[in-house]
């Protein structure tokens, strides 16, 4: 092929000849130049004719009708493929015409670049700028607010500030992180202008990927990502328009470190991958997402409702940080609600998003992030700082774009869905800045899985409601399980208030937002995240539902509860016990929480005397426990009979282990009684009965509700009671007269029904104290003698003084000598809390008792019925409130009580006989001083 060509030949005329040269066997001379492109289209036209010649007797003789028999003669398509293979395998020598001409066509369609393909979004406006001196102020005092409450609680830093803080990132080493960009476009011509600064950031970036979801610039928006050639920089498109989660969705197929995702509207300065990363690197900040524009909701109003986040004119719309229509740049990063425009955050965070199922895919995925971060992974969002004077550090450098066709000032009903939104997060345990702020304090908040224990816990709910100065709430779980509108119905209530923005029902959609499923892992998730963030929001005193609700659902409110450092109690109540305990929204809301503190042990000392036993074993199971743990213990001596022994193993005690203690050796009564119970703890409390004791139904709500009032609650000091009686006296038993005495009739100026303090224990029903008990064993064994007469504790006027075989008698004394009292109930007809059928035995009825015992003195009826409405007012008065009687029944202060101990002087310690009594160590029980009392 000796065919060169003319420099001054042009290439279609060139390529022209050379076809010929081919097709002619190298016979034809080059023509003299012909014009118009027609010559070389009818060149290329043949050689295509050719092809399809050659392939179709190909595929004729390859056919299965052809005779593969006869060999056919492909000589002549051989000597045109040889002629193909050289013109398209151009030997060396012709590489440089051939070239030229692939040249020639490269010149006629060249290469995109973005200056070919890009366009700028317009912003033919200056920023936004309020002149309502009112809104500045408002906004301004808000923002002062949460800066000053934010750098006291979390602590708050400038940006010098943050990137001197270590972080794992090392951005100029071997240790950077991988970022992946996520870019989010649909109609706004600002891709470029994200590119050009992202190509030209401090910290490169890993990949980008551009992401069109049924935009209608798909095309456009391809070009722009292919004009820039750049491997790492990805263009995903779908017809289907993913809406606002679908770039989190992309992120979640990310192989990188961090994640940045942008809205269209975000121009980020070129410091800013570099800034995002160092921060995000820190420990205090590595489990956040940070931004660069958020929002603070709501606060609360003055009439307890929560305003829209677009409300005018109202300091408790919230903020959007940062504002430059109010002045408002953010110079230290700041806490805020949710971000907007730009995420940073790990891979891993981005999975939390969708562990509920949004309220709506429309609109609200960067309210749903942050909101879905706290519950969940307890993330925080914050929008980073500025450096005011270096527009690269900024995450937003032409926040004019903001303003732009922005849906949730524009249509109306995007405010609203928008406005539900926050409203369903804050009411299912969303802590806003807000309730970080103003911390609320409740009484009670109660929780029901199904409509049936919304009824069974209505008649507390609405106690602790019509109580003034008591707050109470109700959780239900929605769903499919219990909706707001179900337990309004319940309730009586109307259905309005699951519309209103006020807290009364805070239904926290589970199933429905979470989906069904066979597994409780979902359920106790659910309820646990939405109940540990109401619980840190309102600080309820107390967490109410009842004993049988699901297993799964009752571990997830215990660790719930076990969350709050305030101190906030799971109470499980029994069903029938629920409108037993109303005097509950009588406590102080500071006493309780130590609902389930106390712990009361039942200890009975029995020996021979199966029938009373059986008597006394029926009324304890036949009284309300409300759900406590209570350990019995058999206390008998060496000859106790086969038929107790009997009945004792045979009895089954739902409510808590069972215990039986058998002596070796007789040991007599006053061991038997003494040595029935020692606390274990200062929370545990031991009630001592005799088997002819009989108690009532309400006997331990009684105790539960004395020890609560007046020794749980940490406003009230009482340190002078020692024990709490079941049993109301009719007798002054301490004098040689024993007169009748009625404290109803006593005490009816006033109030005939008011609970008492006296300074004589009680030992036919009563609960003592542990660290007075503790002291008392003490005291006993230092001054226990065989013969009474030699005890050298001698009270003036007192039967008590000969009492032999008495371990109540040392008791008597140690309570005289210290001012210590007992307190005791008070209803109609003595009717009491226990009772005693003064049945023969080691007392009653003793060879050696000389006092002979009136039945009717001491049986007393028993309480049938609640107590609660018979006391003054409805519930137990205040200590100071509480009349007190020394030991012969006298009117007397609890300051004359101690002056009447310290005069008789004759306690283990000399003490000034005037003003001072003897104190001990509580936890050895041992006497440690002598303590002045006025």
């Amino acid at each position: 092929m000796g065919f060169v060509r003319n420099p001054s030949m042009r290439s279609r005329d060139f390529l022209e000849g050379m076809l010929s040269d081919y097709v002619n066997g190298g016979k034809a001379k080059v023509k003299a130049p012909k014009n118009g492109s027609t010559r070389l289209m009818t060149a290329l036209t043949f050689l295509q004719f050719a092809f399809a010649v050659y392939a179709t007797f190909l595929l004729y003789y390859m056919s299965p009708a052809v005779d593969l028999r006869t060999k056919p003669d492909f000589t002549w398509a051989t000597r045109i493929a040889r002629n193909v293979k050289q013109l398209m395998i151009i030997p060396p020598h012709v590489v440089g015409r051939y070239q030229d001409a692939a040249s020639f066509i490269r010149a006629e369609i060249p290469p995109i670049t973005p200056s070919d393909v890009c366009e700028n979004e317009k912003i033919d406006f200056m920023q936004k700028k309020s002149n309502d001196a009112q809104m500045i102020k408002l906004k301004r005092e808000l923002y002062d607010e949460i800066r000053d409450f934010q750098s006291k609680t979390i602590g708050t830093e400038t940006l010098a500030e943050l990137m001197a803080m270590k972080s794992k990132w090392d951005m100029r080493g071997t240790n950077r992180p991988k970022v992946t960009v996520l870019l989010n476009h649909f109609k706004r011509k600002t891709l470029c202008s994200q590119l050009d600064s992202l190509l030209q950031q401090t910290l490169p970036f890993h990949h980008v990927w551009v992401l069109s979801f049924g935009s209608p610039n798909e095309r456009s928006l391809k070009r722009i990502v292919e004009s820039y050639n750049d491997s790492r920089i990805s263009f995903i498109s779908s017809n289907y328009d993913f809406k606002y989660y679908g770039r989190f969705q992309m992120a979640l197929q990310t192989e990188a470190d961090l994640i940045y995702i942008l809205d269209d509207d975000m121009i980020p300065g070129k410091k800013m991958l570099q800034i995002l990363s160092h921060v995000a690197g820190t420990e205090k900040y590595k489990n956040s997402v940070l931004g660069s524009i958020g929002r603070i909701l709501p606060f609360r109003q003055k009439d307890f409702t929560f305003p829209s986040y677009r409300k005018f004119r109202s300091k408790e719309a919230g903020l959007y940080l940062p504002d430059p229509a109010y002045d408002i740049t953010v110079d230290r990063i700041v806490q805020v609600d949710f971000l907007s425009s730009s995420w940073f955050l790990s891979a891993e965070l981005v999975k939390a998003l969708f562990i509920e199922t949004p309220f709506t895919f429309m609109t609200g995925e960067d309210l749903h992030l942050s909101y879905q971060l706290q519950k969940y992974r307890n993330a925080g969002s914050f929008v980073l700082p500025v450096d005011p004077t270096d527009k690269e550090t900024w995450g937003d450098s032409e926040h004019r774009l903001a303003y732009v066709s922005e849906t949730t000032v524009i249509f109306k009903d995007i405010v609203q869905v928008r406005d539900d939104q926050w409203w369903r997060a804050l009411t299912t345990g969303y802590v806003t800045q807000w309730a970080a702020m103003r911390p609320q304090k409740i009484d009670a908040l109660f929780y029901a899985h199904s409509v049936d224990e919304v009824k069974a816990l209505a008649p507390l709910l609405e106690k602790f409601r019509s109580t003034v100065g008591k707050k109470a709430y109700i959780v239900v779980s929605g769903g499919n399980f219990c909706t707001c509108e179900n337990a309004a119905a319940a309730l009586k209530w109307p259905k309005l208030v699951c519309r209103e923005r006020r807290f009364k029902i805070f239904d926290l959609q589970i199933g429905a937002l979470s989906g069904t499923s066979s597994s409780e892992i979902p359920i106790l998730q659910a309820v646990y995240s939405s109940m540990k963030g109401l619980i840190k929001i309102h600080n309820p005193s107390v967490v109410i539902t009842v004993t049988d609700i699901d297993p799964n659902v009752k571990k997830a409110l215990k660790m719930a509860a076990e969350t709050n450092a305030n101190g906030t109690a799971l109470v499980l109540l029994p069903r029938p016990s629920v409108s037993k305990v109303l005097w509950m929204a009588d406590l102080r809301s500071t006493a309780l929480p130590n609902w389930n503190r106390m712990r009361v042990s039942v200890n009975i000392i029995t020996q021979n005397r199966a029938p009373s036993l059986t008597r006394l074993l029926k009324s304890l199971s036949d009284a309300y426990y409300i759900g406590d743990e209570i350990p019995i213990s058999f206390n008998v001596d060496s000859k106790v009979d086969e038929a107790t022994i009997k009945l004792v193993d045979a009895f089954e005690w739902p409510h808590g282990p069972t215990t039986l203690r058998r002596r070796i050796i007789q040991g007599g009564l006053i061991r038997a009684v003494s040595e029935s119970w020692y606390p274990a703890s200062d929370d545990d409390y031991g009630l001592l009965l005799e088997d002819d004791i009989e108690v009532s139904p309400y006997y331990y709500l009684w105790i539960k509700y004395a020890l609560l009032a007046y020794h749980y609650d940490p406003q009230i000091s009482f340190p002078e009671l020692s024990s709490i009686s079941l049993y109301t006296p009719r007798l002054v038993e301490v004098v040689k007269e024993r007169p009748k005495w009625n404290p109803t009739e006593f005490f009816k100026r006033i109030h005939p029904n008011t609970p008492y303090l006296h300074q004589l224990p009680c030992s036919w029903g009563a609960v003592f104290l542990p660290k007075h008990w503790r002291e008392f064993y003490v005291y006993m064994n230092m001054r226990f003698t065989e013969d009474a007469k030699a005890n050298p504790v001698q009270i003036p006027k007192s039967r008590t003084n000969g009492w032999q075989a008495s371990w109540k008698k040392f008791l008597i004394d140690m309570m005289y000598l210290r001012g210590y009292v007992s307190l005791y109930p008070n209803f109609p007809n003595q009717a009491s809390f226990s009772t005693n059928h003064m049945e023969p035995g080691a007392h009653i009825s003793a060879k050696d008792n000389v006092v002979r015992h009136d039945k009717a003195d001491f049986e007393v009826p028993l309480l049938k019925q609640d107590f609660r409405p018979l006391l003054p007012n409805g519930k137990l008065p205040p200590p100071s409130k509480l009349p007190s009687l020394n030991l012969f029944n006298q009117p007397v202060s609890l300051k004359g009580l101690k002056a009447a101990g310290a005069k008789l002087g004759q306690d283990v310690l000399r003490c000034d006989n005037a003003t001072e009594i003897v104190t001990v160590d509580h936890v050895s029980g041992l006497p440690r001083q002598c303590s002045k009392f006025l």
